[in-house]
């Protein structure tokens, strides 16, 4: 038996991934003004997302609004939200003077939280967002933060401050080069101590600069595991993988994690109870 197999085989219902991307142009068109348009195996939608569930035996999944594609524009999230039928949660893209109104919504809709992607519109984007993160800090939303390199340093007085709940998406995109001692990093390592940080597990590729199995990457998780522990880090996919620079298929990449996580408490944790927990799956 294969290690892969014996993760698919070894996976409870109830397991989580938290975060997945939903496209479905032939239903819902980009937006004319999008960056980039995810096309072929990158495509994946509310069915083809319940599908790979299933065959991997996870019960619930944390939709993010993509700004490839849609934007601003969060009717597919929502819809793969309804078709779901509590199965999924969802992370929306809004404007930074998103009012009380829209995001009571959209959490009605089963939103638990925004996505602040500085490491797509870079840090200025954000640099009014104060009354946002108070305002999601009132309703008890995430704001979902991707950054990349030493990007948090300057965001983390405004994150700090905020008061609001703080998702961090893959490890924090540090620089493998730059080693864990790196002010970006460190300044989220930092942030544990709030008590109201989690950090994703998640999109290895998106910051290691070796193939699968990025022996670089492990260090980071290293250290987000020791900072953070398992009440405070959730495992995700990152599925259907954009702009991959190479190949990336489910199954090995749980293979990979069990690897990297062998004691099955911090995996139960990792991947079904904090992730319940923290954004409501079953509830």
């Amino acid at each position: 038996m294969t290690s892969e197999t014996a993760v698919l085989n070894a996976a409870p219902a109830g397991w989580v991934d938290c975060h997945v991307h939903v496209f479905d142009p032939d239903r819902f068109a980009y937006a004319s003004d999008t960056f980039y348009r995810p096309a072929g195996a990158e495509i994946g939608t509310a069915a083809q997302l319940g599908r790979l569930l299933d065959a991997h035996g996870f019960s619930h999944a944390l939709l993010v609004g993509p700004n490839s594609g849609y934007g601003l524009d969060n009717r597919c999230l929502l819809d793969a939200l309804a078709q779901g039928a509590g199965r999924y949660k969802g992370v929306a893209v809004v404007r930074n003077d998103a009012g009380r109104d829209e995001l009571q919504a959209l959490q009605a809709a089963g939103v638990v939280g925004v996505a602040f992607n500085a490491a797509l519109l870079g840090t200025s984007a954000y640099r009014d967002a104060a009354p946002l993160l108070q305002r999601l800090r009132d309703l008890g939303l995430w704001a979902q933060v991707q950054v990349q390199g030493d990007q948090l340093v300057e965001m983390a007085p405004l994150l700090r401050d905020s008061g609001a709940r703080l998702l961090f998406d893959h490890a924090g995109r540090p620089d493998p080069q730059a080693g864990v001692g790196q002010a970006g990093f460190q300044a989220l390592l930092a942030l544990a101590d709030t008590g109201r940080a989690c950090v994703k597990l998640s999109g290895l590729a998106k910051f290691s600069a070796q193939p699968h199995p990025h022996g670089d990457a492990r260090p980071f998780v290293q250290a987000l595991l020791a900072a953070f522990g398992p009440q405070s880090l959730v495992w995700a996919s990152d599925w259907p993988f954009l702009r991959a620079p190479a190949r990336i298929d489910y199954g090995p990449l749980l293979a990979l994690w069990e690897a990297w996580v062998p004691d099955a408490a911090t995996r139960q944790a990792l991947w079904c109870d904090t992730p319940r927990r923290l954004f409501g799956f079953g509830r």
